[in-house]
């Protein structure tokens, strides 16, 4: 099934939660953090979107520059960061994470997802950095 392109980053975060929801339905909220990301990146590759999964970053600190310094679980459509945990509880240090993400790559939307919830819509978050820009 091809997706159409979209427009707006809610287009795109729907379609993510909708694929969230969908896997935890048929997967349940036991497996391990990588099962799930390979499960959406699948789902996500079959709509025909852009998706970098593991993406690993550098950072610039004054005259030192730091290889491979953060990684991205998945970077979608170069709009949209996704973080995916399964942990419970989720401990308040994996939004600060994304933020943290989102900031150094300059975007302005994240995902915070976890899959060890009984109830998949008790477990997507929304993550801003106003002053990112939409796109890479």
């Amino acid at each position: 099934m091809k997706l159409k392109k979209f427009n707006e980053i809610n287009d795109l975060t729907e379609i993510v939660i909708g694929l969230c929801i969908k896997i935890h339905s048929k997967i349940g909220p036991g497996c391990f953090e990588r099962v799930y990301e390979e499960i959406l990146c699948y789902e996500l590759s079959k709509l025909e979107l852009d998706v970098k999964r593991q993406l690993l970053l550098p950072i610039k600190y004054e005259e030192l520059h730091v290889k491979d310094a953060y990684k991205i679980d998945l970077l979608i459509e170069n709009r949209l960061i996704t973080e995916l945990k399964s942990i419970h509880p989720l401990p308040p240090v994996f939004f600060n994470q994304v933020q943290t993400q989102l900031s150094l790559i300059n975007l302005k939307h994240g995902m915070l997802i976890n899959f060890k919830v009984p109830k998949m819509k008790e477990g997507i978050h929304r993550v801003f950095n106003n002053s990112g820009r939409e796109t890479l």
